[in-house]
């Protein structure tokens, strides 16, 4: 046999073979969504105080004082210990726009502030809660998220609607190509999502009794399927 001849045989060999390559299968992939509304039965809250003076203790004791009547009110309000915690207590010196003779800018301050976090587990009381720190000084409020104390169940459930949508997406995809699902070859969650904190700004704070809705929060949960394309 020539090499020519050889080498035509073996082609033919191949192309021969072409029809069991074709029937290696595909995938599908699909991304499905799935959310659960409750109503809340927790809030979390971030307020602060902030002083301007112009020396760093002045600052900082004034900062302190208000933030001490903003504890002392909350426990005077019901708030568990457990649900107070101070945070991110910051002192920064305040820059005058005029340089001094040498040609550097000056302190002409100094600003202390001191935020406090805190869980309010009854809700009809949250309202009232604002009012009274308010009206002890705290000048700054970061916001407002409602929360569901026990989420992991209504999650589980916003899981389960998040697969069985990724499911009926792939069956329709599938119908629509004209192809049959094979077996599941993987399933990865892409992430439960918790209600986003509420920014609140000190003007909507102006009232006396903080009138607050609580309405319905959302838990959302995502899964991406894969699914092998059945072979014919």
């Amino acid at each position: 046999m020539s090499k020519v001849t050889g080498f035509f045989t073996t082609l033919a060999l191949v192309i021969g073979m072409s029809p069991v390559w074709a029937e290696t299968t595909g995938q599908i992939t699909v991304t499905g969504e799935g959310s659960v509304f409750a109503v809340p039965d927790m809030a979390l809250i971030s307020m602060g105080a902030s002083a301007e003076a112009d020396t760093a203790k002045r600052a900082m004791d004034q900062t302190s004082a208000i933030t001490s009547a903003i504890l002392n009110q909350l426990t005077d309000t019901g708030v568990a210990e457990r649900d107070i915690q101070t945070s991110d207590l910051n002192l920064m010196p305040l820059w005058s726009n005029r340089t001094s003779s040498e040609n550097r800018p000056k302190i002409e301050g100094y600003q202390a502030s001191n935020r406090v976090t805190v869980r309010v587990r009854d809700l009809d009381a949250l309202g009232g809660i604002l009012d009274a720190v308010l009206s002890d000084g705290a000048n700054q409020l970061g916001g407002l998220q409602f929360l569901v104390s026990d989420p992991e169940p209504l999650l589980n459930e916003a899981r389960v609607k998040a697969v069985a949508d990724a499911r009926a997406r792939a069956e329709l995809f599938a119908a629509a190509a004209g192809v049959q699902l094979g077996p599941l070859l993987s399933l990865n969650e892409g992430g439960a999502q918790m209600p986003r904190p509420e920014m609140m700004g000190m003007a909507r704070m102006a009232d006396a009794e903080v009138p607050v809705a609580r309405g319905e929060t959302e838990l959302r949960a995502s899964v991406t399927l894969v699914y092998q394309i059945q072979s014919h």
